[in-house]
Parts: structure tokens; C-alpha cells; sequence
């Protein structure tokens, strides 16, 4: 017999877990969890599945796409229109590293303002 398991959280550690939670907020809709607090933060995303961000004392931020300090996680968000999609990505705080792996017309990195590297892809 399998263990059946459903993925509930995925959760990123930054240094500013409200300032994170607001980032992705504005960037995708989803509603802040009741329980938030400067500690931890979480939106309510589809399904049950939370988007969490954890205070980490210290914390150093990935270099992608160098593994001085390893990504730790990547994100992956489908849109409709890239252009459209960087653009406001980036006056909500997101940054755009130099090295782009994909075709610039299906999708591009981009990095949250903790450092996190993710994607916006042709969805």
C-alpha cells in the first residue's frame, strides 16, 4: 500500500516574510492567510496548496545561476503575456538577472525581492 500524500505548502525562507508575502500578493491575487505574522506569512492558493514564507536570521540570498549560495527552490508562473508580465513583475520589486537560459519569447527568470529565483512562461 502507497502513502497517499497532497501537497499542502511550499514555503521560502527570506528575511522579510510579510514584505514577500505582499511581493506575491500584488503579483498573483492570491489572498493572504488569516494567520500571517512577521515570522510567517502564507497566501491561500489553489486547492488548499499555501505559498509560505519563513523569517530566516542571517538569511543569504541564492545566486542564480551561479551555486555559491544554491537557489534553494524555483517558482514557475504561466501568463499570458510576458511582456506585460515582466513589466509589472518588476515595478512590483522583482529583478531580472543578466543570464537568460530560455528563449526570450516563451520565457524568462526573473528573481523575487528576496532573491528567489523564478519563471514566467507562455501559458
Amino acid at each position: 500500500m502507497s502513502l497517499q500524500m497532497k501537497l499542502a505548502a511550499i514555503t521560502l525562507d527570506c528575511p522579510d516574510p510579510t514584505a514577500l508575502a505582499a511581493f506575491y500578493q500584488q503579483a498573483t491575487g492570491l489572498e493572504p492567510h488569516p494567520k500571517s505574522d512577521a515570522d510567517f506569512a502564507a497566501l491561500n492558493g489553489v486547492h488548499g496548496l499555501f505559498i509560505g514564507f519563513q523569517r530566516v536570521d542571517d538569511y543569504r540570498a541564492p545566486r542564480w545561476p551561479e551555486q555559491t549560495v544554491p537557489q534553494q527552490l524555483h517558482l514557475c508562473f504561466d501568463v499570458v503575456d510576458l511582456d506585460e508580465a515582466e513589466t509589472r513583475l518588476l515595478a512590483l520589486g522583482a529583478g531580472k538577472p543578466d543570464h537568460q537560459p530560455h528563449e526570450a519569447a516563451r520565457a524568462r527568470v526573473l528573481t523575487d525581492p528576496a532573491g528567489h529565483p523564478f519563471c514566467i512562461c507562455l501559458g
